[in-house]
């Protein structure tokens, strides 16, 4: 009986390793991308193809994540006391060096993945899949890491949010089309976000260990408010595009997941703590995963219906 409790406890580690509720900011993106080539280029969608997509970006997530800490623990940003969904390593004993041989195991498995993509889309995704991967690393690897600068929310934004939704695209069309991209626009705000609410809670460890990030660098409550902004501009977004482009209302589905940043905003208002603003980070992520859903959805229905 012990064995069998020590081992769910292992393997709930190893789930917590992989950071699990940060997924869905990898597979909305690929399920956002394939949406539109359907919706909009009217595409036979090639399911292996979208499968694979989707394997890798989870995988290049789960080694961003782990990647994220070990450095943070290299770096001292990571103790017993910290709060977050980080902290493995100073929380259950994992060794730094198995979480480091994880990430690189997940990245190589990732890169077979890409190559059959590659193999039945075009060679050129190549160089965009290694930049991708060089990104994931850079983020809080290397001698000036990207999550340390001012730089996190625009890079993170631009290749989980953007980036994965016009890959995915390509893959399916064998293009990028004008309109792909102005719809990928607020997923691309929404991962930025996510990382905000993230660099919000931690204002005050960040400034301790050295970071300069845009939480940091405009304060607390100018932070708060250009995270309100990213989310108004996210649904104002899709409103203009119903309105000027001809993106159906089927979109307008997006509305229904109003108030969850409504409730992240309220609540990094009202609290400071960072186990008080916990759940606003929540809500932030889940902002990103219903937004994006929804609108898959909105597209699908044009599409069907």
């Amino acid at each position: 009986m012990t064995k069998v409790i020590e081992a769910d406890k292992g393997f709930k580690v190893w789930w917590h390793l992989t950071r699990p509720h940060t997924l869905t900011a990898s597979f909305v993106p690929v399920f956002l991308g394939t949406a539109i080539a359907l919706a909009v280029d009217h595409e036979t969608i090639h399911f292996g193809l979208f499968f694979a997509m989707l394997i890798a970006s989870m995988l290049i997530q789960a080694a961003t994540n782990m990647f994220n800490e070990y450095y943070d623990y290299k770096r001292g940003l990571d103790n017993e006391h910290s709060v977050g969904i980080g902290g493995t390593i100073v929380r259950h004993g994992v060794a730094p060096k198995t979480i480091m041989l994880i990430a690189l195991a997940f990245y190589a498995v990732a890169m077979l993945l890409g190559v059959y993509i590659c193999a039945m889309s075009s060679w050129w995704l190549v160089a965009v899949g290694l930049v991708c991967m060089l990104i994931g690393y850079l983020y809080t690897g290397g001698p000036y890491p990207i999550a340390y600068s001012p730089f996190g929310e625009i890079v993170s934004g631009a290749v989980m949010g953007m980036g994965i939704v016009l890959i995915a695209f390509f893959i399916q069309t064998g293009e990028v089309t004008v309109e792909a991209v102005l719809i990928s626009v607020p997923s691309m705000i929404l991962v930025g976000a996510i990382m905000l609410s993230n660099n919000i809670r931690d204002i005050i460890g960040d400034t301790e260990g050295g970071r300069k990030t845009m939480a940091i660098l405009v304060g607390r409550h100018n932070a708060v408010s250009v995270l309100a902004a990213f989310f108004i501009v996210s649904y104002v977004w899709i409103i203009a595009l119903v309105v000027f482009t001809p993106l159906t209302v089927w979109a307008l589905l997006v509305l229904l997941s109003i108030k969850k940043p409504i409730d992240a905003v309220k609540l990094f208002r009202a609290k400071e703590k960072p186990l008080e603003v916990m759940p606003a980070m929540k809500y932030t992520a889940q902002t990103n995963t219903i937004f994006g859903f929804l609108l898959a959805i909105g597209l699908l229905a044009s599409y069907f219906i």
